[in-house]
């Protein structure tokens, strides 16, 4: 049975570093201490004006390709996962397919939120084990959400960062490696609640009936508490008990990096040390992308 394989990672950040001290000054209060108190984030990275997706994705999808040890042109497939896309049309991925020279590359856009990367993995694992054409594909993860941020709302002005995170799979034949399982789960109830609701075709952009900030991110309603760490914790178990293993089999959690804390009840639900869970936020706030996130939850066997 075929299996996809990791056989290259690479990730980029932009180079514009904005402290929390920026966000004192750009909201005339104090929010520095309650985000190191309550989420540990410090700092974050932001495009720069003319900088885009597209151009997070090229620089990590490189950076990938280098680590991987092979050739842009050896690509069979490019799926980037983003919710802050180049275009409407066409897609992010055929921007980036001509930019690094991919020519005998297929492409195409998910977007699926927060669950974005580990959707597109699981998906280009699919491909892998169910169509032998495809050796290698890359994927990416990509976020500009600075672009669409209301710069007087500290809901989320303070929250949301950019960057890229690439992986190149590889098609192997007969091994115990590589992916395990994975689940996908959506609680659509709450697709209102928070999101960038103009632009497509239910609010098509026309400065004559839609409001100036429908195209910006919103926080609509405040998300229950425990919807993450419940979320987190059943579908942890229910992916080991499809495998037969345990939480404490598990060496590395990757989580979304919203909320620290809900991340540290989700491991203490599976009564698995706090610091199996990798956290980055401190650095690059949510970045979705970087922190390669386990909406979707999903086992791989490392490398021997």
């Amino acid at each position: 049975m075929r299996n996809s394989i990791i056989i290259g990672s690479g990730s980029y950040a932009p180079e514009r570093v904005l402290p929390n001290s920026y966000f004192n000054e750009l909201l005339g209060e104090d929010v520095d201490t309650w985000l190191l108190s309550n989420l540990t984030i410090k700092e974050r990275r932001w495009c720069k004006e003319n900088q885009s997706t597209a151009d997070l994705c090229v620089e990590a999808a490189n950076n990938s390709l280098q680590n991987a040890g092979i050739k842009a042109e050896e690509l069979n497939l490019i799926i980037i996962s983003t919710d802050t896309p180049e275009y409407i049309s066409p897609s992010t991925a055929s921007v980036v397919q001509y930019r690094i020279g991919a020519v005998n590359a297929g492409t195409f856009d998910l977007n699926t939120a927060c669950a974005g990367f580990v959707t597109a993995l699981d998906v280009a694992n699919k491909f892998i084990q169910a169509d032998e054409n495809y050796k290698y594909i890359l994927v990416i993860g990509a976020y500009a959400m600075s672009k669409y941020l209301d710069m007087t709302d500290k809901k989320t002005v303070t929250l949301f960062a950019d960057g890229a995170g690439a992986v190149v799979l590889k098609s192997v034949d007969n091994t115990e490696r590589g992916q395990l399982t994975s689940r996908l789960h959506t609680e659509g109830q709450y697709s209102d609640w928070m999101g960038i609701y103009a632009g497509g075709t239910h609010m098509p952009v026309n400065h004559n009936v839609v409001d100036a900030k429908d195209h910006l991110l919103k926080f609509v309603k405040k998300f229950p508490r425990e919807i993450n760490p419940t979320t987190w914790t059943s579908m942890i178990k229910e992916s080991c008990a499809r495998i037969n293993i345990s939480p404490n089999d598990i060496t590395h959690f990757f989580f979304t990096q919203i909320n620290i804390n809900t991340i540290w009840e989700a491991m203490d639900n599976l009564g698995v040390s706090r610091n199996r869970a990798h956290t980055i936020m401190d650095r690059y706030d949510y970045t979705v992308r970087l922190a390669y996130q386990w909406l979707l939850m999903m086992l791989c066997r490392k490398r021997n």
